[in-house]
């Protein structure tokens, strides 16, 4: 799986590791669009309208999405 960021204009893929997923334990099995929903929570905070985003916690751009493999 791969994270779609959106960081100064340029779009750009992110792998998924095992260090972004630390802290999080999931108790059944997941499809790759309920985990991508899951790490949005986990990974992102969001901003109000105007903005209307969810920006990374760590400041690498706003999360636009995710693809699935």
């Amino acid at each position: 799986m791969d994270l779609i960021l959106l960081n100064d204009g340029l779009y750009q893929l992110v792998a998924v590791t095992k260090e972004m997923t630390a802290g999080m334990s999931l108790l059944d099995e997941v499809n790759c669009f309920d985990l991508c929903d899951i790490l949005r929570l986990h990974l992102t905070t969001y901003h109000e309208p105007p903005f209307n985003v969810h920006v990374m916690k760590d400041g690498t751009g706003a999360l636009i999405g995710c693809i699935c493999n």
